[in-house]
């Protein structure tokens, strides 16, 4: 589904990610952990196709198509979706109006999920207009529910959201990539995050560790994320699980 070819990338003359090669294979969810500036998110830009972010070299490689250098919305009409861990609100534009924007028909069957994700009395206003943070993320996931990528990454899911929005967050995501379901899972996902608690709700096939824009160790997610509650980020990495 994804491959990533010895990616480097710049911003503003400083290299961020380097030298980053992982691959993930079609109905796989893979989790990125690392703590706060280690380049996660900026790896996530990149695949994405933010301009401000430039590959120095390196390849990404998208369901066969080479798309390292194709612009944002050409990604998403391929078939990359996001939850971004801070997403804006956006004035003037009505979340209904956009909801249908993306997709008419798949909005109309999956009107349901306005009801799991409580946002009835959310989708006729702005974009995250006023939207507390677990409001925010179930409108995230809502727009995921009406475009269905392909590949799906998870920025950061747990910041901002208490534990009851974590629940409906987290079954909704569960239901987006189909855990449980292996003979049906043919969506890919990445989750990226520093407190790996994402994990009590959406399981993961590989874990990486990032540190200081490098991939120093993989290996089983519940592993890591044991090894970083107990001693931290660099005792992971020097560990190698």
């Amino acid at each position: 589904m994804l491959e990533i070819k010895d990616l480097v990338v710049s911003i503003v003359g400083k290299v961020i990610i380097n030298g980053i090669s992982l691959s993930i294979p079609e109905g796989e969810t893979h989790v990125m952990f690392g703590p706060n500036g280690c380049g996660k998110s900026s790896l996530m830009m990149t695949i994405l196709g933010y301009p401000q972010y430039k590959v120095e070299s390196g390849q990404i490689i998208f369901k066969g198509q080479d798309i390292t250098n194709i612009p944002i919305d050409e990604r998403a009409r391929a078939g990359i979706g996001v939850m971004f861990q801070h997403p804006p609100a956006i004035k003037g534009v009505n979340l209904k109006s956009f909801l249908k924007k993306i997709n008419s028909d798949n909005y109309e069957a999956h009107k349901n999920y306005i009801e799991k994700l409580h946002l009835e009395e959310l989708v006729g206003r702005d974009i995250n207009d006023g939207f507390s943070g677990g409001e925010r993320k179930r409108s995230e996931l809502l727009q995921l529910m009406i475009q269905l990528p392909d590949f799906i990454m998870f920025d950061e899911p747990e910041s901002g959201v208490d534990i009851e929005n974590m629940k409906i967050v987290g079954a909704v995501a569960r239901s987006l990539v189909k855990e449980g379901h292996l003979k049906k899972r043919k969506r890919s996902s990445l989750i990226i995050t520093h407190t790996g608690y994402i994990l009590d709700y959406l399981s993961a096939d590989k874990g990486y560790m990032m540190l200081d824009g490098k991939l120093v160790c993989k290996g089983n997610p519940q592993d890591m994320f044991k090894m970083i509650q107990k001693s931290g980020f660099k005792a992971c990495a020097e560990c190698k699980v």
